[in-house]
């Protein structure tokens, strides 16, 4: 079982992560979860949340990658339910047997995340908080699936992209079930 935890700030306006929800959407086994759908008071039901979590073994955040970062709920998230006795014990990781999959869209060109490029690192540099909370709570931490450029994408590319993130849930779901 998947869980999409999907966080952005706009989907309604939004060209990339509207059309990766719309790819996996009622995909079987897969849960997507708009954070901001569910929450916009920003109040978590935290005990939901890791019924959730409990409830899937590919958890995947899927968000557009704004100042080297995931957005603010998808963050509160992870403060409010990853929480010691349910993702750790000190140092015993609680999660152990998931896998964190990250899904992320960036504005700006791939050439621009390398070292020496506009952005000075590339994204396993970027992303390591992310794979480092996945460390921490035991959970195996997939490669990420990135679309770099999103103003540029043209949409053949996005539909390709698309197929791309439907086909790795899916055979992410077959792995798990077999």
């Amino acid at each position: 079982m998947t869980l999409v935890l999907l966080d952005h700030p706009d989907l309604a306006s939004s060209r990339i992560n509207a059309t990766l929800a719309d790819a996996v959407r009622g995909l079987p086994g897969v849960t997507l979860h708009d954070l901001r759908a569910e929450y916009p008071d920003r109040r978590i039901d935290v005990a939901r949340e890791q019924r959730l979590v409990r409830a899937h073994d590919l958890i995947v955040f899927q968000f557009p990658f704004q100042w080297y970062s995931v957005p603010s709920l998808l963050k509160q998230w992870m403060d409010d339910v990853l929480l010691r006795g349910f993702a750790y014990d000190g140092g015993k990781p609680l999660l152990t047997g998931k896998t964190l999959q990250v899904v992320t869209s960036t504005g700006g060109v791939e050439e621009a995340y390398r070292e020496r490029g506009f952005h000075r690192y590339p994204m396993s540099a970027l992303l390591a908080p992310l794979e480092n909370t996945a460390h921490r709570t035991g959970m195996a931490f997939a490669p990420p699936l990135i679309l770099h450029d999103v103003r540029g994408v043209t949409p053949i590319e996005l539909a390709e992209h698309s197929d791309r993130y439907r086909e790795l849930l899916a055979s992410s779901e077959a792995c798990l079930i077999a």
